[in-house]
């Protein structure tokens, strides 16, 4: 490789104009998709009745820009701001309160006439066409005499990938210079602290553009991307740290520079391509989540941390054998640069050994007691209030609830679907009529629109004479209701509620219509926003213990593979268990009981605690093994477990309290996003990450290791085929055991 090192560094500089081409190109993504759901099929079966889905039609509210404007201003402002949608190709149709059926224009204006509302439904055949012709449209759509503001599927989820997009460079501007600051603090030299976040740049690079590549081919969730980018870029510096560290060691102990180069390869190589291995073992825990946008988000996260693996054992050993001695380039004198490292932490871990219980009881039973609120958690799936109240579609929907609060309700949709044509026959209208007071009657149900409910008076047998042979004056309104709500198999009708959509009084709404899903000889779904939530939480648990017990079991095969123990497997688990189950409490404490400035509370996303999970398993073995490998090394020549956890201590603290530095840098930096998802993701992560690097790495695990005394390293013979056989150490032990510490320190 070092032979080729101008070769490994073009063809690196290749591929990165090779991503550049997509993003530039830019992708198709989606809102989060759960394939196979009831709520789903309730939303097809709406496109055979209007020949549409919900998800091709916005509002646009038409809103006074200046004081004193009259209801007709707003009204002539409407028809002359939508008088050019109307021969838009695009557009399949247009309703002003003066085109609606009477019945509805009163929903459509509010009392003192000034506050109006338009639907637009666009031609597209499904959310991702829709979503690409929506800005245009939305472009076009300007007045100088009313403010239009747009809200509803497309507004929302255009806002969203808007904002995820700024989130994202905000974030990379707040990561790279901190994580910048961390790598001068541990290598003093710009040119070696440069390096790292250079690679870190490749990774994000190459990931990005192949997640907007696929979204082309794949459903594609908008949230992929900033998680991509945060992964990778974590773990990429990570690596990058791990590696110029142990090229800096070998320089020290004289080796020639190429000589080092190999021997960084060949020894802190292993730990990097394990750990690599150990992210991508756990992202790929979101391969079961098959039929939703989890699925693309694990393959994109598993190629990003191979990328990041490929850069830092490639380009990075390319760039250390070319420059040589100028990586120390640019150095910075900092206080204490000339103190012993190490120290501190071998004392550290000297105390806790003493102590082991005196220090292990207590940690243990603080981090449960930061997960207890984990058990209080509520899942709820995003919608326009995760947005900020300055993004459009959030003033649209704030607005429209102050000025239209009937349009603003939470609409739980009903679709009922027949085997045969026509839908309304005698026995149907009578089950439908049924349906419709069983539904009025639920606690929290404020009204049901429904053509079989008559106008609340109406017996059963009077609906049926309406519907079947409707009398001349009101046959024309009749038949203006059936083209909303009838299709030749299919019929639609809601229930409205005063409750928000992701309280349990609302669910409780939906699980009660659900009860009973037969309906004549027809079949009834609920869809609507409510019924998203709980079909998205059934969805995600019913496959979350197969995603855990893969991850969990291949995780500990792969530390007994690296390790030969039982023991320590085992206590990897718990350790990342407990670490987890921390930061998933405080995330509860924080974004759903609103601490700590939050000013919206709101339930936790269904994907986010086993998004993070098998984000953070994978992460958190890095520490395992990097603390583990020199713990293993140092007993290989000790044969102390107390001596050799101090000596691993000494050695790695250091190295992991500046790894876990940079992650939480780079972490933190996605909690200034302005969607609620992404900054729960990031401080989830940046809080999991430092309580692992802390509390668990330097206090739990020297204090348990401690108390297992040589049973850390037992396993049975019959688990030791070929005892002797090499095991895979992160630092190999082919030149003694290491000594000295840093001169460029």
């Amino acid at each position: 490789m070092l032979r080729n090192r101008v070769a490994t560094l073009v063809v690196t500089g290749l591929l990165c104009i090779l991503a550049i081409i997509p993003i530039a190109r830019g992708g198709r993504l989606t809102s989060g998709v759960f394939e196979g759901t009831e709520s789903g099929r309730a939303e097809q079966l709406v496109a055979e009745v209007n020949g549409h889905t919900n998800e091709a039609t916005f509002v646009a509210l038409f809103h006074p820009v200046r004081d004193g404007q009259t209801a007709d201003e707003i009204k002539d402002a409407m028809h002359a701001a939508l008088e050019p949608l109307k021969s838009n190709p695009a557009i399949a149709k247009v309703v002003t309160p003066e085109d609606a059926p009477s019945f509805l224009q009163s929903r459509m204006v509010d009392a003192a006439g000034t506050t109006r509302v338009a639907y637009v439904t666009l031609t597209a055949q499904d959310r991702t066409e829709a979503l690409a012709a929506y800005p245009s449209i939305r472009e076009s759509l300007k007045s100088t005499n009313a403010e239009i503001v747009a809200t509803g599927f497309l507004p929302f989820t255009h806002d969203m990938n808007q904002t995820l997009k700024h989130d994202l460079g905000r974030a990379e501007l707040i990561a790279l210079p901190l994580a910048l600051l961390v790598l001068l603090i541990v290598f003093r030299t710009l040119v070696a602290a440069a390096l790292p976040v250079i690679v870190g740049g490749l990774a994000v690079l190459g990931g990005v553009g192949l997640v907007f590549a696929a979204s082309h081919f794949t459903p594609v969730a908008m949230y992929a991307v900033n998680v991509c980018s945060l992964i990778g870029l974590g773990v990429s510096i990570d690596y990058s740290l791990l590696l110029v560290s142990r090229w800096r060691e070998e320089r020290d102990r004289g080796l020639p520079n190429d000589e080092a180069v190999m021997r960084t390869v060949a020894t802190a190589g292993h730990t990097i391509a394990f750990s690599g291995l150990a992210v991508c073992v756990g992202l790929a825990g979101l391969l079961f989540f098959r039929g939703s946008y989890l699925l693309p988000m694990g393959v994109s996260g598993i190629v990003v941390v191979l990328l990041a693996v490929a850069f830092a054992l490639t380009a990075l050993p390319a760039l250390l054998s070319l420059l040589g001695d100028k990586v120390m380039y640019g150095r910075i004198r900092l206080p204490g640069a000339q103190r012993p490292k190490g120290r501190f932490w071998k004392r550290i871990a000297r105390g806790v050994m003493k102590r082991p219980v005196a220090v292990g009881v207590p940690t243990f039973l603080a981090l449960l007691a930061m997960g207890i609120p984990f058990l209080g958690i509520e899942l709820a799936a995003a919608d326009v209030r995760v947005l900020d109240k300055h993004v459009e579609a959030r003033r649209g929907y704030e607005l429209m609830k102050e000025r239209l609060p009937e349009q603003a309700k939470n609409r739980i949709l009903l679709t009922v679907e027949f085997p045969t044509g026509p839908a309304l026959t005698t026995d149907r209208i009578g089950a439908l009529y049924d349906l419709s007071q069983r539904i009025k009657a639920l606690p929290n149900v404020t009204g049901v629109e429904s053509l079989f409910i008559g106008d609340g008076t109406m017996s059963k047998e009077e609906v049926r004479g309406l519907l079947l042979d409707p009398p001349l004056l009101v046959g024309a309104v009749v038949d203006e209701a059936k083209k909303l709500s009838v299709g030749n198999r299919v019929v639609t009708l809601y229930a409205l509620t005063d409750v928000s959509s992701d309280s349990d009084p609302a669910r409780d709404v939906v699980r009660a219509i659900r009860k009973d899903p037969q309906v004549a000889d027809g079949v009834l779904y609920v869809g609507g926003d409510t019924a998203h939530d709980l079909d998205a939480t059934k969805f995600i648990v019913s496959r979350a213990h197969y995603a855990v017990i893969f991850v969990v079991c291949a995780m500990m095969v792969l530390l007994f593979l690296l390790f030969r123990s039982v023991l320590l497997p085992i206590k990897a688990v718990i350790m990342n268990t407990l670490s987890m189950t921390a930061s998933f409490g405080a995330l509860v404490w924080i974004f759903q009981d609103g601490h700590l400035g939050v000013r919206e509370p709101r339930p936790l996303e269904p994907t986010l605690p086993v998004l993070l999970f098998c984000v953070l398993f994978g992460l958190s073995m890095d520490y395992e093994v990097m603390l583990l490998s020199r713990v293993r090394e140092a007993y290989r020549y000790t044969k102390d477990t107390t001596e050799a956890v101090a000596e691993g201590l000494q050695r790695t603290a250091s190295l992991i309290t500046s790894a876990a530095a940079i992650m939480v840098a780079v972490f933190v930096s996605f909690a200034f996003a302005r969607v609620v998802m992404i900054q729960a993701v990031g401080v989830g992560m940046a809080l999991a990450v430092a309580i692992d690097a802390t509390l668990v790495r330097t206090l739990l695990v020297p204090a348990t290791m401690r108390l297992l005394g040589d049973l850390n390293w037992w396993a049975p013979s019959w688990l030791l085929p070929g005892g002797r056989r090499r095991k895979i150490d992160d630092e190999g032990v082919r030149g003694g055991p290491p000594s000295g510490r840093p001169k460029h320190a």
